[in-house]
């Protein structure tokens, strides 16, 4: 049996390549909205940052999201991120991997 291709995505603030698992997307809607895509099928220009919350500390400093989306993102938007993400870590490390988020 051949093994699964795991998708791979370029997180925004290392520049690394990690499986898309690991990642959350963050999409620009068309009019200008900026949301966490939870799914990663929203439609809109879309930027991968790893679920660590140095990352995303370091996005909201230097203002990564601003310039990937090419949009401008409030620092209450990188605080609802911030939650976002170190509620799936925190859910990851109780559940494990099983849901596939």
């Amino acid at each position: 049996m051949k093994p699964r291709k795991i998708p791979m995505r370029k997180d925004v603030v290392s520049n690394e390549m990690k499986p898309k698992k690991e990642m959350v997307r963050v999409v620009r809607s068309k009019e200008g909205e900026v949301a966490v895509d939870p799914t990663g099928k929203k439609s809109g220009r879309g930027a991968y940052v790893s679920l660590e919350p140095a990352a995303i500390e370091e996005a909201a400093k230097k203002h990564i999201l601003d310039k990937a989306l090419n949009a401008s993102v409030d620092d209450d938007f990188y605080n609802e991120l911030l939650a976002y993400v170190k509620h799936q870590k925190a859910r990851k490390e109780l559940f494990g991997d099983k849901n596939g988020k």
